[in-house]
């Protein structure tokens, strides 16, 4: 029985030992640096008041839906519920846009115009939604936005999601849409003069994933990138995962189990789940080289999860040499530009990316 147990307890400690050393990659808490390290140029800061205000808690309120729907249903049905509800979140909202099916490269997607958009200024937007939900419907607040903001067409793809697909199928299809959007438009094959690539959440993931592969591949980069709220480690390393639990009213509800369970589990089940390191830089991008990146801009909450997954990102990339710039909201929720235009400090970041991509093709 003795023996027993110290057998399993040596299998245990082989386990933890090959998930810290292998799974977790590099220890990156040299770049949790503070802001008052970064020039505020590089880094700001933006507050509407000391406390949340009356559209921060409408917008909290909002989420109710989303919990009332997984009550008292099985797991096994919570991906199907949650993107249905994700899909009609905005769906009676008048937006001034035209919505054009396309396929880009194969790959399902629309375009989104806004009055006046130049075809061949484009952008082309990644959703969010954990890797699993999501699409250019749930979506269509943000996209038809960053079609005014351009002046110009935006491509929103419907990337292929887990669990029905492997991790990888949603890469390829972000770089199938990058490779067709560099000579395809709207209106037919022409080559981009003006070209952004922008996401969130999962979709800020892959953006950032996306801009290190064309560098890679030496394709004509995007003349500027935004990630907002992006998720850039898949180790589960980020000090606020933790330390915003309670102050994240959208992913805090959603993660809080998880939060209990170590991180060594969590690092085995990513690995079988996608198949590959979840330090790997095409799934973790604040792991790879971050060098001679095109202008960015990295926007998130202050009191979300995924905070510290930015500004890790953000001080590697600066450090690095790479043009990028954070900007970062308080007592706003994950991926607030959601909410434009009832939300205050949606209208003020969406003039920012409008201000830094127009500084970027002056």
């Amino acid at each position: 029985m003795t023996e027993s147990i110290l057998a399993g307890l040596a299998l245990a400690t082989a386990i933890w030992f090959v998930g810290a050393l292998y799974l977790r990659g590099a220890d990156l808490r040299a770049f949790d640096r503070p802001r008052s390290s970064v020039s505020g140029e590089l880094w700001q800061s933006f507050s509407t008041g000391n406390i949340p205000n009356d559209e921060h808690r409408a917008v909290i309120a909002s989420f109710s839906g989303a919990t009332a729907i997984l009550e008292n249903t099985p797991r096994s049905r919570h991906i199907t519920l949650l993107r249905n509800y994700m899909d009609r979140m905005f769906v009676d909202r008048q937006l001034d846009a035209r919505f054009i099916p396309t396929a880009a490269g194969g790959v399902r997607a629309e375009w989104v115009l806004a009055p006046g958009a130049d075809p061949d200024r484009r952008t082309l937007y990644i959703h969010g939604g954990a890797f699993t939900m999501g699409s250019p419907l749930s979506h269509r607040n943000i996209t038809s936005k960053f079609s005014e903001i351009t002046g110009g067409a935006v491509l929103a793809i419907d990337y292929r999601l887990m669990p029905e697909n492997p991790r990888m199928a949603g890469i390829e299809d972000c770089r199938t849409a990058y490779r067709w959007i560099l000579e395809s438009g709207p209106d037919g094959q022409s080559p981009a003069k003006v070209l952004f690539v922008a996401g969130d959440s999962a979709g800020g993931n892959l953006t950032l994933s996306l801009i290190a592969w064309v560098r890679d591949q030496r394709l004509r980069a995007p003349d500027a990138a935004v990630a907002l709220a992006p998720q850039t480690d898949a180790t589960f390393g980020s000090p606020s995962l933790k330390g915003n639990l309670a102050t994240d009213a959208m992913l805090g509800p959603m993660f809080k189990t998880l939060s209990r369970v170590p991180r060594s589990v969590l690092l085995w089940a990513t690995c079988l789940q996608i198949r590959k390191r979840p330090c790997d830089p095409v799934i973790s991008p604040v792991f790879g080289d971050l060098a001679n990146l095109p202008p960015l801009l990295i926007h998130a909450s202050e009191v979300e999860m995924l905070r510290d997954d930015s500004i890790r990102y953000f001080n590697k990339a600066l450090l690095a040499g790479s043009p990028v710039k954070l900007q970062t909201w308080n007592h706003v929720v994950h991926v607030w530009h959601m909410f434009y235009p009832e939300l205050t400090e949606a209208r003020d970041a969406f003039e920012e990316i409008r201000k830094f991509l127009a500084a970027r093709t002056a």
